[in-house]
């Protein structure tokens, strides 16, 4: 087996959370593990899980949160939700921002047991009680399929389409080639055969940006990575990129400063009814 997955530097502290859940009834009968890595989001954290609770069958699925050393309200509130397995990964100073969520999708990969593994932010909120079904039917079917998901899971109107292939004509007129996407699985939301990463990738973290090098090892092995059009995937789950600062303002914000870009993420939200999501406390429990 390929993968290394060793924990470095501290100890973590693992929590099952359970109460009156019984996680290892739902452990033995789940087809999927859930793999969301934290930090200091404490509204979308708390957005994220009560949207995948309120749309999808626990005794299929497999939760674990990874918190990256928050030290704020969002490990709190982790901490008592009691349908999660939460890994509280200890501080390591020299690590950025996508080391750190690629290793802690490493090191909850070590713990998972189901047949399939998904990825997924705090930012990426489920719609649709069908997604999971979607999901695995985009994989489940093909042996040869290793993972499915999306490159950048977001709606391009229509006149920005245009405008790329504008852009591609001219750079062919002028001689020029058109630009090329390095393309992958973006961790915002990809599902993965577990068996195939563990058999022939390195994990998630290998020296580049999460799922990067994982993809192009399944794909040099010879297996289909699918991807999905946002508009297709967009049915069932909304990745909110910029969400957070709607949900926790800061003036001046270059993401999300221009109006219409807040009106667009807060028109978003508010199909989510994430005003009551956020109310609803019982989501948090079983």
């Amino acid at each position: 087996m390929r993968v290394s997955l060793s924990i470095r530097r501290a100890r973590c502290i693992l929590h099952s959370n359970s109460v009156t859940f019984n996680p290892g009834k739902a452990m033995a009968e789940a087809e999927v593990s859930i793999l969301i890595p934290n930090y200091k989001t404490p509204e979308m954290t708390r957005l994220c899980l009560r949207l995948l609770r309120r749309h999808t069958d626990l005794g299929r699925v497999k939760v674990i949160v990874i918190d990256n050393a928050s030290n704020d309200e969002s490990l709190d509130y982790l901490r008592n939700v009691n349908w999660i397995r939460l890994i509280e990964r200890p501080e390591a100073a020299a690590e950025k921002g996508p080391e750190m969520h690629a290793r802690a999708l490493d090191l909850a990969l070590q713990e998972v047991t189901t047949p399939y593994v998904l990825v997924m932010h705090t930012d990426t909120l489920i719609c649709d009680d069908r997604w999971l079904d979607f999901l695995l039917g985009k994989i489940s079917g093909d042996e040869t399929v290793a993972g499915v998901g999306s490159w950048k899971l977001e709606q391009v109107s229509a006149f920005k389409q245009f405008g790329k292939k504008v852009e591609d004509f001219f750079r062919r007129l002028l001689g020029k080639k058109a630009k090329v996407e390095d393309r992958y699985l973006r961790s915002h939301c990809a599902l993965y055969r577990t068996e195939l990463v563990r058999k022939h990738t390195n994990g998630f973290f290998d020296g580049d940006t999460a799922g990067h090098s994982l993809h192009r090892m399944l794909v040099q092995q010879g297996y289909k990575m699918l991807f999905l059009e946002s508009r297709e995937l967009g049915n069932y789950l909304r990745h909110l990129n910029h969400a957070t600062m709607i949900l926790n303002p800061q003036p001046g914000d270059r993401k999300t400063s221009k109006p219409a870009a807040r009106r667009r993420l807060q028109r978003q939200l508010d199909e989510l009814d994430y005003r009551n999501v956020l109310a609803d406390s019982s989501l948090d429990r079983i």
